[in-house]
């Protein structure tokens, strides 16, 4: 039994505020916001109590959501999945989820918790049930044009390799009247490298999401790569069978990069709609989404990539004869020549008390910053080719350094994202509409993309 919903900036504005008890004083939200930001050290627990008042939040886009309850017995996790579908749904019906999308949309906001809690109680969380009920338009902050070059490269029709769809296609708003679907295989990499270069721990973790706007549920085919091996089975050919048994149940499209040609991954999880009749024999996928986002398949790959992680690291580390600290990294991008890694940034870990930096860096399109409350020195890299290697040189002034001092560099953590590449080799065969279901053209679009999840090289 929920009292209030609100959700607060970072900044702690109140964008939205809904009573549904009245047995909660409004001051509840300069309460929880006193604690979140409170110079305790410690993040706040997703659980939190106050006299009688038990505070459950989630943080997503940049905004705390907000649940209040003075039910002892309510269940967090429950409360937690409520707010968890309710970013989901301000993300479907909005395009996005983000302090701008929810200024502009508030009214359509209020109207979405009107129709999902009766006094506090949910009644619905189902995208399908609450679009018969929900009148109010959304408003996009940047309209959808398919003319709009600024970020090509993402999407990629089944029909022309030329006609490329911008990456914020498919953050449009849910109602956007369009027949359109959009698949994305979504890879989070997790990679911990020792200081002499061997890899220690390689993990992906990938799902495969939906995102359809046809204006009917039809059903949908996608088909994976026919060599797909999962868990301990022989790598599959094309004649090759794999047991379901084996499985821990939960037109063609512009070429992309992977790492290799045999696809295996140790575990996947599929979602309970998807039907797998065609999956043993032909790795096809069949299920009839509902409108807005869903993931119908998850799965996982561990210690066996097909090929080296995407970046190597040779640092250097010495003392100069001004007695400034001399960090020198040269990174090296192991992508093929035409892709290219975007947002690539090394978090370095420094001594304490660092007060200035010098830098020398390979290329004018970097920047790097000391971040001594961090403790922390960030070399940013907008955009990295692959095949190619760039270098940085940090000189740094730390009060009375020493050889202990010294010892406390590192490690290196990076954040990146790589466009059209998967790490596990997962491909969409085809993507196809059962016609009898659907009448009419849709358009349809694929999306690969692998994102660092924890990448740490030790030095």
């Amino acid at each position: 039994m929920i009292s209030q919903v609100f959700i607060l900036s970072s900044k702690g504005d109140r964008l939205v505020y809904k009573d549904f008890r009245g047995d909660v004083g409004s001051d509840a939200v300069g309460l929880f916001y006193d604690k979140v930001t409170a110079p305790t050290g410690d993040r706040l627990p997703v659980v939190t109590t106050y006299k009688d008042v038990h505070f459950v939040h989630v943080w997503q886009g940049g905004l705390y959501l907000v649940a209040t309850t003075t039910t002892a017995d309510s269940p967090p996790f429950a409360i937690i999945e409520f707010l968890n579908r309710l970013a989901a749904l301000i993300n479907d019906y909005c395009g996005s989820l983000s302090e701008k999308t929810v200024q502009m949309n508030f009214a359509l906001i209020y109207e979405l918790l009107d129709e999902m809690l009766d006094f506090g109680y949910v009644q619905s969380t189902s995208c399908d049930v609450l679009k018969n009920f929900i009148q109010t338009e959304a408003l996009s902050s940047r309209p959808f044009s398919l003319f709009d070059l600024a970020n090509v490269g993402l999407f990629g029709a089944d029909t022309q390799q030329s006609k490329v769809a911008p990456g914020s296609a498919a953050a449009r708003p849910m109602q956007g009247g369009k027949s359109e679907i959009f698949v994305d295989v979504v890879e989070r990499m997790s990679v911990v490298m020792g200081a002499n270069g061997v890899l220690m721990k390689a993990e992906v973790e990938g799902e495969v999401k939906v995102k359809c706007f046809l204006p009917s549920c039809s059903e949908i085919r996608v088909g994976l790569n026919e060599d797909l091996s999962i868990g301990t089975s022989p790598l599959r050919g094309r004649t090759t069978r794999c047991s379901l048994s084996k499985i821990k149940v939960a037109k063609k499209f512009p070429p992309f990069l992977g790492y290799g040609a045999a696809v295996r991954v140790d575990e996947c999880h599929f979602h309970p709609a998807v039907r797998l009749d065609d999956f043993d024999a032909h790795r096809v996928l069949r299920f009839g989404p509902g409108q807005g986002e869903q993931s119908v398949m998850t799965y996982r790959l561990a210690d066996h990539l097909p090929l080296a992680p995407p970046f190597r690291l040779f640092p250097a580390i010495e003392k100069d004869n001004a007695g400034r600290l001399l960090m020198f990294f040269k990174l090296r991008c192991d992508l093929p020549p035409k892709s290219a890694a975007v947002d690539v940034s090394a978090t370095v870990r420094v001594p304490k008390g660092c007060v200035s930096l010098s830098q020398e860096l390979s290329s004018p399109d970097q920047s790097a910053e000391l971040r001594p409350q961090h403790r922390a020195v960030v070399w940013n890299i907008a955009r990295f080719p692959g095949g190619t290697q760039l270098s940085a040189l940090f000189k740094l002034d730390v009060p009375a350094l020493s050889s202990a001092s010294m010892m406390e560099v590192g490690p290196v953590d990076l954040t990146f994202e790589l466009p059209k590449v998967t790490a596990s080799g997962l491909r969409v065969r085809f993507l196809r509409l059962a016609p009898a279901q659907h009448r009419g053209p849709a358009q349809r679009w694929v999306r690969y993309v692998t994102r660092s999840d924890s990448y740490a090289i030790r030095i």
